[in-house]
């Protein structure tokens, strides 16, 4: 949306109605561009390469250029991609833009603010320019431009961006980088007016005890003045206050001051309070200032663990780039609100600002909601030079050190650590937070912590058994659909379990799509380079999402399928690090699943609470459901925890029905029944009962066809073949068993049996036998069927999501439909994706263009495989699937990970989920198939079937 000047005007205040001396209490912004990316103002532009170039033209401000139409594009690695030879896209933008000061800021100091430009950014003022050219793109920068604006007219800003920053080091860390680079100002611009007095900035130190310090830095000091300070709650009263004598000519001044028993910050508990300073000369105030802030203590004992308020905290975390496929990382506010929610809706209570520091209101979101934060300077494998850096984190140090969030300053990224640099954060940054290197290889800690990426699980127990701390800031990278939560409850539960352990931050939120503007605002992630998020670039939720919900769900409980003497009692694990159980609230329902033929979903029959457990941060103990005592008429329990603000932390589904009881009312339709017989034919045995013909090879003894009525055959053939394991049939035979036809196959090699039973009333049951020893990938039985038949399938199990080996987590039972798709995870965003792997299925139903057909299972645990999909692209996609369309299987295979080019199919190093399974003695289970509709009992017929049909026949 782009604002018109009027409104621009008085975007924080109304400027023209204010008296004087109102005006000079507090600081005046007056926006020059939007707030975000969709609030944007229109300036003039010309861009000296690529699209539109050479030209004037408009272009809205905030946001890049590229995704404007002008320049051209380029990813960070391009150098990597293309070689030595290789040149980054240079244009160069111009910027011009009219604007007015009121009259009334006249006599005050006037400075314009860039919240972030990329990246040389050269500032005139009516001609004149405004100061040094500042280089680097993430960081808050402002010129005092009082001497240089005319008060009442229209006062002229020209703006040169150059893309490519004309010192080396400021290109080596933010833009030879693996993620989108662009061009032009992407934050916000705008004018601030405060009086020649006043207060230009503080750095508090607010600790867990209740001190509370804070350095005032003052400007422009002619006359013995004093600053009051005031703490006030959450309710806005004053809790603790204090005055500090200024002098003429103070520039800072420190304040101490204590709160008693003050309500304490963690992210489980983000209480903030506010610090109001008042600079006054006599009775007159002549500027006011407010900061919001935490009490806490941040302590890194050395050889230990991370502590908060005295108490070890361990990062449940994720990497997050400032994204959105539209218009780059020009966000707004909406987003960073979203993000929050997104990164605790995973139970998740950390966040690395990869690979530099965020939009100011993400941080403020942080705060008031609780995320722990690990704010970085940029340095992406290469650092800034101590002249380009030094400035760079005065700038972000000054703009964040109040955030109660930060509790860790990140000085670059693998690699990208200028130890130059080390120290000056602290020099800003009164609570002297601990600076950490987020490295990549090893032997690179730094006082007392191993942040060493991408190990696997057993060197990251080597590591874990050493003298560093380790807090691992990127793992388990999420590209494609490997990575994220794999493996991850294996890695948390050693960091859990471990004293070393900090935890870590998974790479990483979202997948960098980007909306090219050259290319029809077609989605692109740079190929193999940005399809690595958790999420969606529009946050569409991936597999892995509601797996690291689980997992990380500081309501742990590892019961997975209720005992035969269930009695209510539920062990549970508080894995919270501050919250007493006690403080959540518990639910459960009793339901009952939907038939095949109803909507998908449940009923619920009754619901009730359980009183939450009393059980310390980090203690185990017991939740005690009280249910009622037919509870074994339901079909399942479903048990749902809420943290103490009352947001969901997980629900978990516990069948109570076996399937065999699920299974056998679906074989009672249709009621109807008829004569079934036999006939043999040269190739095929068929069974037959009314219009229903079941066809069986009789050279392997599989299924040849089936026609579920007459004239209408079905595709579904060619199984039970084995996906693991050889199979010889040695005898065939065909008998009658009651009212049924059976055809029994005999075979050497793994298949030891298989018996094809067709009922009276259509139902064909299949049963098999086979042995399975030693270690494999998967294990069952495979049938062909032509995918692009298929509309949808409707199933009772776990969903909506497929699952792998090392990820059966975020799954939950209920009946689930899902319409065929062909999404590919991080390239399409389609999700759930239809293909995959299924845990724990009863029945399935498949919907296609020849009609609907049916499967049921007596047993427990089926895992059912749809079709052609992969989970890691490469040469070779990953992992390997089974032979065949559809597979009824009792394993399926883990899945490792991908960085870039380097895929890991060596699953065993993510740790004992990642091991393949481990199989040893005879596998039987019996399938139930339906082909077709049943006949309705005591329902007309709607429509008589045309005796032709020209479409099919």
């Amino acid at each position: 949306m782009i604002l018109p000047k009027s409104v621009r005007l008085f975007l924080c205040l109304v400027i023209c109605t204010i008296s004087p001396l109102t005006f000079g209490q507090t600081k005046q912004v007056q926006y020059l561009s939007g707030t975000d990316n969709e609030h944007t103002v229109a300036w003039d532009f010309w861009v000296t390469g690529g699209r539109n170039s050479g030209k004037w033209s408009k272009i809205q401000v905030p946001g890049h250029w590229e995704q404007q139409g002008f320049g051209a594009y380029n990813y960070g690695r391009d150098y990597v991609t293309y070689g030595k030879n290789f040149r980054f896209n240079d244009e160069k933008g111009i910027y011009r833009h009219t604007f007015t000061v009121p009259d009334a800021w006249k006599g005050q100091k006037i400075q314009i603010v860039f919240e972030g430009s990329m990246t040389d950014t050269e500032v005139k003022i009516n001609g004149r320019v405004a100061g040094a050219i500042h280089q680097g793109s993430f960081y808050r920068f402002k010129y005092d431009i009082t001497d240089k604006v005319q008060f009442g007219k229209e006062n002229k800003l020209e703006v040169t961006v150059s893309k490519m920053s004309a010192d080396a080091s400021v290109n080596n860390a933010e833009r030879l980088a693996d993620y989108w680079i662009f061009g032009g100002i992407f934050r916000p611009v705008y004018l601030e007016a405060v009086p020649q007095s006043h207060i230009d900035w503080t750095a508090i130190d607010a600790k867990a005890d209740g001190s509370f310090k804070s350095n005032i830095y003052l400007q422009g000091i002619k006359d013995a003045s004093e600053v009051l300070v005031e703490i006030k709650d959450r309710q806005n009263k004053v809790v603790a206050s204090s005055t500090v004598k200024v002098s003429p000519g103070d520039t800072l001044k420190q304040v101490s001051l204590s709160v008693k028993k003050p309500m304490l910050w963690t992210a489980e508990t983000p209480n903030l309070y506010s610090a109001h300073f008042t600079l006054k000369k006599g009775g007159q105030t002549l500027y006011k200032l407010r900061e919001s802030f935490g009490f806490r203590t941040i302590e890194v004992r050395q050889g230990d663990g991370i502590y908060l308020n005295g108490t070890k905290i361990k990062m449940k975390g994720v990497n997050r780039h400032v994204w959105w496929p539209e218009t780059g990382r020009t966000i707004n506010n909406k987003i960073d609100l979203e993000d929050v929610k997104i990164i605790k809706g995973m139970n998740m209570n950390a966040v690395r600002c990869s690979h530099y520091p965020p939009d100011k209101a993400f941080l403020h979101y942080c705060d008031s909601l609780g995320l722990y934060v690990l704010d970085e300077l940029a340095g992406w494998q290469k650092a800034y030079s101590t002249t380009a850096g030094r400035p760079l984190v005065k700038e972000m140090v000054i703009r964040d050190c109040n955030h109660p969030s930060i509790i860790i300053w990140s000085n670059g990224n693998e690699g990208g650590h200028n130890f130059d640099l080390d120290d000056d954060y602290a020099r800003y940054d009164l609570s002297a937070r601990p600076v950490i290197h987020a490295h990549h290889k090893p032997g690179n800690d730094f006082r007392g912590i191993d942040c060493n990426h991408y190990e696997n699980y057993y060197s990251s127990k080597d590591i874990l058994a050493g003298k560093n701390i380790y807090m691992v800031t990127e793992f388990l990278h999420a590209q494609d659909d490997g990575g994220g939560a794999a493996s991850l409850a294996d890695f948390w539960d050693l960091h859990w379990e471990s004293k070393l352990g900090a935890g870590g931050f998974i790479w990483a939120l979202v997948d960098e799509g980007l909306m090219r503007t050259d290319l029809d605002n077609r989605l692109d992630t740079n190929g193999i380079n940005a399809p690595d998020g958790i999420l969606g670039p529009h946050r569409e939720k991936e597999g892995s999402y509601n797996a690291i919900k689980e997992i990380y769900s500081p309501v742990k409980i590892n019961l997975a399928t209720l005992p035969d003497n269930f009695n209510g009692t539920i062990p549970v694990e508080n894995r919270y690090h501050f919250t007493n159980l006690n403080q959540c609230r518990f639910e459960w329902e009793l339901i009952s699943f939907n038939a095949p033929d109803a909507a998908p979903g449940y009923s619920v029959k009754e619901k009730g609470t359980a009183k939450a457990p009393d059980i310390k941060p980090v203690q185990k103990g017991e939740l005690k459901l009280n249910l009622p005592k037919n509870w074994k008429e339901a079909d399942a329990v479903l048990l749902r925890a809420f943290d103490p603000n009352g947001d969901e932390l997980y629900t978990w589904s516990f069948k109570v029905i076996k399937n065999k009881d699920l299974v056998a009312p679906l074989l009672k339709i249709p009621a109807k029944e008829t004569d079934v017989t036999t006939t043999e034919t040269d190739t095929n045995i068929e069974l037959t009962a009314g219009d229903k013909v079941v066809a069986i090879n009789k050279k392997d003894g599989t299924l040849a066809f089936v026609t579920p009525e007459k004239g209408k055959k079905n595709s579904f053939k060619d199984g039970p073949f084995l996906v693991s394991g050889t199979a010889v049939l040695q005898s065939i035979k065909h008998f009658k068993d009651g009212s049924a036809q059976v055809v029994e196959c005999i075979y050497t090699g793994d298949m030891k049996k298989v018996t094809w039973k067709l009922h009276a009333n259509g139902w064909l049951e299949l049963s098999y036998e086979y042995t399975a020893n030693g270690e494999f990938k998967y294990s069952g039985v495979s049938f062909n069927y032509p995918e692009n038949y298929v509309f949808s399938a409707k199933w009772l199990g776990k969903g909506s999501y497929r699952v792998w080996k090392n990820r059966m987590q975020g799954v939950t039972h209920n009946v689930w439909e899902s319409i065929m798709n062909d999404a590919v995870t991080g390239h399409s965003w389609g999700y759930p994706e239809f293909k995959g792997y299924y845990a724990d299925v009863s029945w399935i139903q498949m919907d296609t263009a020849e009609g609907k057909f049916l499967v049921g299972t007596p047993q427990e645990n089926l895992f059912v495989r749809l079709f052609e999909f992969y989970g890691l692209s490469g040469p070779v996609p990953l992992p390997e699937l089974p032979k065949g369309d559809i597979s009824f299987l009792e394993a399926i295979p883990p899945i490792g990970g991908k960085l870039s080019f380097s895929l890991n199919d060596n699953t065993a190093s993510l740790g004992p989920l990642g091991e393949l399974n481990k199989l040893n003695g005879t596998k039987s289970r019996t399938l139930y198939f339906y082909f077709g509709t049943p006949e309705p009992e005591g329902k007309e017929k709607q429509f008589v079937m045309p005796s032709e049909n020209i479409l099919t026949d």
